[in-house]
């Protein structure tokens, strides 16, 4: 009775030592597969060896390089993809993804009884970790070995990665036929856009083809490839995740069989940026995607249109920042007859007439012009240097507005005579852009048409101070070196660069141009090798080369025929919405022609309002007192306010005297003059000699 209630003590010991052995086998067991996963991990890389990748600024693709083995592979995240899409492929391929630790049994299961009671393989048991273990480590067979060992590989990855991780790593990695990898670059590809809003047939057909990659892509197989997406959307329906109506509606839709190129946008930047590669790491541009796009379509277009080896490079950039919101470096980079592979936008050339404006703008900062002003435009000799009109006609008298307005040659000589080539070229320099001189010579009047040497990207740079108050910024694009030096700097102040943008926006637009409420200048350099344009709104810069990359003469080659309607189709094609030009800033001085004092009606009179013939033997008139930059307390707030005595040495009698571009009273052959001040601040003195050569100062009144 006892023996019977009551194991034996024998049974008991039996039983205690079996247990013991059992989980002595259990830890030695856990030890060994510890000590084989640590001694043979899988191959998991921390960063994949993907494409390298060059974006704009908001993150969009520019262009990709293929990886060394010549893939096209994206690094995909999660939140690159649409949800949709990722809960398909879930529901398609590993429907307790989520829940296993890399196997599922019950798959497995479920695919053996298939197998035993088919004799085929209906449905596989594999899930998305056992997937991404083939993909890193491809297998040379199907057998029942190759298979364990990706169900091993799918229980290290499991305990390595997160399910996001593992996702991630297969949408990098899943093959999509040919050399597409990963479902951004099939996305990309076969419907040119990225995964992020996937239609509902685009995302069957995207589940579907890496099963078989190879006999399913559509630009191949187009007939298969509809037959998997349509088998994968009824799978969706039968799972709940799509309505039969919707399902039945995808099933409509086309199944495209092109294959498209990956975005090749912006070719001399993103090459330009390949020494800057990270792997893993997109490169970064300020470019903004939609406006490369259509400048590039601008510039193939015109160059189609311009003939044979003609060329066009553009640069567009936010006058606010230095900004590149575009630069297209040729019509078209792998064009051979283009010379295509040159980046246009760097080469130094002549700029014909286009610095035009910063001669007058001088002239207006210096209060020696004023724009209803007479000036001659006639024969004339600087010292052995005769200009000629392009179209070697002269206008006779013109006002300054329209001398600047038809770019005529003569009058830009003689205010840059006025003002002084050296000052120009200095102005230049402080806004960070370095023209060009033959070698071993200082800045001549030839300047003004072109005599000297330019980029594309320098002369927008020096145009942003036209568009943006006289100040300029260093254009970048995100090519420079990390510690390129940014600069901020005056060329004009602020009343002569709107006197000149107020110019330039009353120039005829092009033939069959809409007015687009810019402010351009054209350009022709000699021997009809270059053509420019360059206009700007309230904020935005674009500059138009079109030429040979050679550097050879095209007969008919002009800015304002061959450059200009790039220009206005640019601005058109960027997408940007035109920002207005600023308006009239307080003290501008824009009387009309009958209300212009003596001294400002006529550009160089003399005494008696006659055009001086001779060149002058004097020396150029320099103002003594008050020294450029200095501070003078006049006491203007009180009673007791005293007038500001002003001094200067040479210059032939007589003078005038301006402040900030308004006229003092009165013509004064003496050497002083005084100046009483209407207020505080900062304030330019000039004064004018009879032969119209003038000084400035810039003073400070307390």
């Amino acid at each position: 009775m006892r023996g019977s209630a009551m194991p034996s003590r024998k049974f008991l010991r039996r039983a205690a030592i079996a247990s013991t052995s059992l989980v002595a086998v259990i830890a030695v067991s856990a030890a060994t597969l510890w000590q084989l996963d640590r001694a043979f991990p899988p191959p998991l890389p921390e960063k994949l060896t993907v494409s390298t990748e060059v974006q704009d600024r908001d993150g969009q693709l520019l262009r990709a390089f293929a990886t060394p083995d010549g893939y096209w592979r994206l690094e995909t995240r999660l939140d690159q993809v649409d949800k949709q899409f990722v809960d398909m492929l879930v529901t398609y391929e590993d429907k307790r993804f989520w829940n296993h630790e890399g196997v599922d049994v019950l798959a497995l299961a479920r695919a053996a009884g298939q197998f035993a009671t088919s004799g085929h393989i209906v449905s596989g048991g594999s899930t998305l970790s056992m997937q991404l273990a083939r993909l890193i480590e491809p297998r040379d067979s199907r057998s029942l070995g190759s298979k364990l060992k990706q169900m091993l590989r799918a229980i290290q990855i499991e305990r390595r990665l997160s399910k996001r991780e593992i996702l991630e790593r297969y949408l990098t990695l899943a093959p999509y036929g040919g050399n597409l990898e990963g479902v951004r670059a099939a996305s990309l590809a076969y419907f040119g856009k990225e995964p992020k809003r996937l239609t509902v047939s685009e995302a069957a057909l995207l589940v579907a083809l890496p099963q078989l990659p190879e006999k399913r892509r559509p630009d191949r197989n187009l007939a298969i490839a509809h037959a998997a997406r349509d088998r994968v959307l009824s799978r969706m329906a039968s799972a709940g995740l799509l309505g039969e109506r919707e399902a039945a509606r995808a099933g409509l839709d086309d199944v495209s069989g092109l294959r498209r190129s990956l975005p090749a946008l912006a070719a001399h930047a993103a090459y330009a940026m390949l020494p800057k590669a990270v792997p893993g790491q997109p490169l970064k541009l300020t470019i903004r995607k939609s406006v490369q796009e259509g400048l590039e379509q601008v510039a193939r277009d015109a160059a189609a249109k311009l003939g044979a080896r003609l060329s066009v490079a553009m640069v567009l950039a936010d006058s606010r920042t230095g900004d590149i919101l575009g630069e297209v470096g040729s019509a078209n980079f792998f064009d051979a007859s283009r010379s295509g592979w040159i980046d246009m936008t760097k080469v130094v050339r002549s700029p014909g007439s286009t610095l035009k404006p910063f001669i007058y703008g001088l002239a207006f900062e210096q209060g020696l012009v004023a724009q209803e002003m007479l000036i001659e435009d006639s024969p004339a000799d600087f010292g052995g240097y005769r200009p000629k009109n392009f179209d070697m006609g002269y206008q006779g008298d013109v006002s300054i507005r329209e001398a600047l307005q038809l770019s005529l040659n003569v009058p830009a000589i003689r205010l840059l005579d006025a003002v002084g080539p050296a000052r120009l070229t200095t102005r230049f320099r402080q806004a960070g852009v370095n023209p060009i001189l033959p070698v071993n010579e200082a800045p001549g009047l030839a300047i003004g048409l072109g005599g000297v040497g330019i980029t594309l990207r320098d002369l927008v740079q020096l145009y942003t101070g036209l568009a943006n108050g006289g100040k300029t910024h260093t254009l970048h694009d995100g090519t420079e070196p990390a510690d390129a030096e940014r600069t901020t700097a005056t060329i004009l102040d602020d009343q002569a660069s709107w006197q000149i943008m107020d110019i330039l926006s009353g120039v005829k637009p092009p033939e069959g141009a809409l007015q687009r409420g810019i402010a351009y200048k054209t350009g022709t350099s000699y021997g009809y090798r270059d053509a420019w344009s360059v206009g700007f709104d309230g904020r935005y810069v674009l500059g138009v080369w079109v030429g040979r990359a050679d550097a050879g003469a095209v007969p008919g080659l002009s800015g304002y025929v061959s450059a200009a309607p790039i220009l206005f189709e640019g601005f058109v094609r960027s997408g940007l919405a035109t920002v207005p030009l600023p308006g009239k800033p307080p003290g501008a001085f824009t009387p009309r022609r009958n209300d212009l004092p003596v001294t400002l009606a006529r550009f160089g009179a003399g005494s008696d309002g006659l055009v001086q013939a001779s060149t002058p033997t004097e020396p150029a008139p320099t103002i003594i007192f008050p020294p450029d930059g200095a501070r003078v307390d006049l006491a203007t707030n009180s009673a007791d306010a005293s007038p500001l005595v002003l001094k200067l040495q040479g210059g032939r009698a007589p003078f005038r005297w301006l402040a900030n571009g308004k006229p003092l009273t009165g013509i004064d052959r003496r050497r002083t003059a005084t100046w009483q001040p209407d207020g505080t601040g900062y304030s330019t003195l000039t004064v004018i000699d009879a032969a119209g050569r003038a000084a400035s100062v810039k003073v400070f009144v307390e």
